[in-house]
């Protein structure tokens, strides 16, 4: 039976291990041909290494899918912009852009030190921009010229992005400025036929099997809700044709659970139509905060 991405074309990055392997191998079963993107870095970002990414690649040829290995630093604009025109080359097109790779480097905020946050902002912001504006300059390109693509972007936020994370200010700060991100990109790439969505997976990986390693430990029996491949037919089903009209939108998965966030929406508002008075400022703003929603409390509190 046909997938639901036969003819399609998608670049994954961060495709070597954990999600992004994942993502890669179920897009390739649903028909696409892939582009696997790895820089082959360690957790902490060092080093590179081509091998992750082939090895994906050998594993999606073997089942008869079509793939080639990619080892471009994905927050380097210009290598970024050469990710993009190496799935052109390969396969003639793109339709599917899957922006997934990251790496952390966790410090309570009062001993971060700024290499820290620099190198996790470039990974996960820059690293979702950079790829997105190349791919979305070839879709507007092909918009223009009467080729109306039927393109989709997934990026990746968190949990962490979405409520916060004890002792991941940097990774929180990047996974809250790609939600926004998204919600941008959705409004100004729909004029050519791009939608734009993210997803806020809960999984056991590399990232994840340090801080949270309890509660990403695999079961001794029944369902393993932190398996990585439980989050990908998700992002599959966004990936297709099918999906169109849905854009803007952040989903968080954990096991066979999806959860479509809200979002920043206006909440309780008082407008006295003139200057406030700061020592009137507590008693109405008090109001209005217990009229609210509770915010939900910060992961690791």
């Amino acid at each position: 039976m046909a997938g639901i991405l036969e003819g399609r074309v998608a670049i994954v990055t961060g495709a070597g291990r954990g999600l992004g392997r994942e993502h890669a191998l179920e897009l390739a079963r649903q028909g696409a041909k892939v582009v696997v993107n790895d820089l082959g870095t360690t957790l902490g970002g060092a080093g590179d290494s081509v091998g992750p990414a082939q090895e994906v690649v050998d594993i999606i040829r073997r089942f008869g899918g079509e793939a080639v290995a990619n080892g471009a630093d994905i927050a380097d604009f210009a290598q970024a912009e050469e990710l993009v025109a190496q799935a052109l080359e390969a396969f003639g097109r793109l339709d599917i852009l899957v922006n997934n790779a990251g790496f952390v480097r966790d410090r309570m905020l009062v001993n971060a030190e700024e290499d820290e946050w620099d190198a996790v902002i470039r990974v996960h912001l820059k690293g979702h921009f950079a790829p997105l504006r190349h791919a979305a300059a070839y879709w507007r390109t092909e918009a223009k010229e009467g080729r109306m693509p039927v393109a989709r972007v997934i990026n990746t936020s968190s949990g962490a992005g979405l409520q916060g994370s004890v002792g991941q200010t940097a990774y929180s700060a990047a996974k809250g400025g790609i939600a926004s991100m998204t919600l941008v990109a959705a409004h100004e790439l729909a004029r050519y036929g791009v939608t734009v969505n993210a997803i806020a997976p809960s999984a056991r990986t590399r990232m994840t099997e340090g801080a949270f390693a309890e509660a990403m430990a695999a079961p001794e029996t029944g369902f393993d809700r932190m398996d990585p491949a439980n989050v990908s037919p998700i992002v599959a089903w966004l990936a297709s044709a099918d999906s169109e009209g849905v854009t803007g939108r952040v989903i968080e998965i954990e096991g066979g659970s999806v959860c479509v966030e809200e979002g920043w929406n206006h909440g309780a508002a008082l407008d006295l139509g003139r200057r406030w008075e700061a020592a009137e400022v507590g008693p109405k703003l008090r109001e209005l905060l217990a009229a609210g929603a509770v915010p939900e409390p910060v992961y690791g509190a």
